[in-house]
């Protein structure tokens, strides 16, 4: 089937791109008044206001705001969960992979729950942070078409160098609301985002249209659950609400530390070099460690396990102390409930296709100063998971960033394939020339 979203033509925006461009540039600056601003359209003027007055940095990235594990579950029970299949036929018919966009399916908030379509844009988006999990509202990434949609609670286009952030600007998006069809509340948004495809006027009346149809199922099946005669229901016990989470900082630093939020109280606390090591092996092995195996990794083979064990008891003070809802077990030695780290957090975002997020979430190698053999291999699977899949997936700016931070600035390689990867007359070959001729 031939794809809806192929790229019409005679389709021009309503002012140039060199315009908006100028106009961006000035209220980046913090010039309001700027007569340029005139030649915006007034929702998206509206818009930068509302995003400077956020705090937004127009190179900022969108926050990743579930973990794999929180967003299964909390997918499942969204009221949008049902509509998938029905907006997926609706908006990329056929042979999505080779659609021409990508659609995305938001909660009320701004955060994304789906993201699927052409896998070529899909990949190139994931650099810019617009992956599942990521939150994409006007307060998070500045003007695009989901975050604005669901500020002003109508469909909304924006084009290209429109959006706030400088890295979205090569893209346009079309997005719309979906209420509740009762209440009228806003449960979350349909985007659509490719090249100029995405903002013509078929394409809002198409996402305008697949949003109400949604509303509709969810009134028919919401009449037909009313119809059916109701089973007594049961009230489980409620369990007891999780007021603190905590999780190890371990990235580009001697000493790690171990963060802890809840209740409104943020902590973060130092950790000793052994603690440090230790709990990261714990975080690492999920599932427990012997005392053996657990004595090996920190201290070495053929070091004696009494070595581990007044550690290991001062590492439950400190527990007990800090984070007391955190159990230290033990046969296996295991944490309950398992902790993430900051390094975790960039393995997943290598995993979702967000190489631009991974890069800029990674500070820099796993403790630093650390000899232990177990915190020696997660260092180097690390480092080289995401040397990896930047080379394999990553766009060329990506490569130019890594190849700016300290793991990246002497790699060869990845120096070479960004040459190849930067169009003939960019005015960045001669310097990666130079460093280039450099190294060899």
């Amino acid at each position: 089937m031939t794809s809806q979203w192929s790229a019409p033509r005679g389709v021009t925006p309503e002012t140039s791109r060199l315009l908006v461009e100028r106009a961006h540039e000035e209220i980046i600056a913090g010039n309001l008044g700027d007569a340029r601003l005139l030649d915006v359209r007034e929702l998206v003027r509206e818009s930068w206001r509302r995003s400077l007055a956020s705090a937004v940095g127009a190179e900022d990235l969108p926050p990743l705001e579930f973990t794999r594990e929180a967003i299964e579950a909390y997918r499942r029970d969204h009221p949008l969960a049902g509509a998938r299949d029905m907006i997926r036929a609706l908006l990329i018919p056929g042979d999505a992979a080779s659609s021409g966009v990508v659609v995305a399916v938001g909660d009320a908030a701004g955060r994304l729950l789906w993201v699927e379509g052409d896998h070529g844009i899909q990949t190139l988006t994931s650099d810019m942070g617009f992956v599942a999990g990521a939150n994409w509202s006007e307060q998070k990434v500045g003007t695009s078409a989901p975050g604005t949609a669901l500020q002003l609670g109508q469909s909304v286009q924006i084009q290209g160098a429109e959006h706030f952030n400088r890295f979205v600007q090569p893209w346009s998006c079309t997005a719309a609301p979906v209420r509740d069809p009762e209440t009228r509340e806003i449960l979350g948004v349909i985007d659509v985002t490719g090249g100029v495809e995405a903002v013509t006027p078929q394409a809002q009346l198409l996402v305008d249209a697949t949003a109400r149809a949604v509303e509709s199922e969810l009134l028919v099946a919401r009449l037909r659950q009313r119809a059916e005669p109701q089973a007594p229901v049961t009230t489980p016990r409620r369990a007891p609400a999780k007021t603190a989470r905590a999780s190890l900082r371990v990235l580009g630093q001697e000493r790690a530390y171990l963060a802890v939020e809840g209740e409104g109280v943020a902590t973060h606390t130092p950790l000793g070099a052994r603690h440090a090591e230790i709990l990261l092996m714990l975080v690492v092995n999920r599932q427990g460690l012997s005392a053996e195996r657990l004595t090996e990794l920190v201290y070495g083979e053929g070091a004696s396990i009494d070595t581990l064990r007044p550690e290991m008891v001062r590492l439950r003070k400190f527990l007990a102390r800090v984070a007391p809802f955190v159990e230290l077990e033990s046969r296996p030695y295991r944490l309950k409930p398992a902790l993430e780290s900051d390094a975790h957090h960039v393995l997943s975002l290598l995993d979702r296709g967000a190489h631009r997020v991974a890069l800029a979430a990674y500070t820099g190698d796993v403790l630093t100063g650390s000899v232990s053999p177990g915190v020696e291999d997660f260092r180097n699977t690390v480092r080289t998971a995401l040397r990896e899949a930047l080379i394999a997936e990553a766009s060329v700016e990506v490569l130019l960033e890594y190849a700016d931070t300290e793991a990246g600035q002497d790699d060869l390689e990845v120096l070479q394939l960004a040459l190849e990867l930067l169009p003939a007359r960019s005015p960045k070959r001669s310097m990666l020339v130079s460093r280039i001729e450099r190294l060899a």
